[in-house]
């Protein structure tokens, strides 16, 4: 059975870091590529990072967090993580990873291709 557990979430204040993590079982990391998702009350999910199956990762961010947030994964421990730096207060949402099957040599975050997710960490920016 796939599963997902995220953790790490909390509250920071603005400027501050974070690192979540998303520890998987039921698969291996080789076959799969995880992203990170971000959901703010009254929007929609969004796609925030992602990491590609093949070697060590191809990465890849949207605009809003490129430069400040990295992601990055350890093989050996299943887990993909989300170092997040430079917080501000429009960072706050429940951040969701998720996996999808892939051996592409680069990942997309359209929530719509990831099949796998966890059940979510609260992130909180705030003075």
């Amino acid at each position: 059975q796939l599963q997902l557990v995220e953790s790490g979430g909390g509250l920071v204040q603005p400027g501050g870091s974070l690192r979540l993590s998303c520890a998987v079982s039921g698969f291996t990391l080789d076959y799969y590529a995880i992203a990170w998702f971000r959901q703010a009350p009254g929007k929609e999910r969004e796609g925030v990072s992602c990491i590609s199956s093949s070697g060590a990762g191809n990465t890849n961010y949207a605009d809003s967090v490129k430069g400040r947030f990295t992601i990055s994964k350890d093989n050996a421990k299943n887990t993909v993580y989300l170092q997040m730096t430079s917080l501000k207060p429009e960072d706050t949402a429940v951040y969701y990873c998720a996996a999808l099957w892939s051996f592409r040599a680069m990942c997309d975050i359209w929530v719509h291709e990831y099949d796998y997710w966890g059940q979510g960490t609260q992130v909180t920016v705030s003075s």
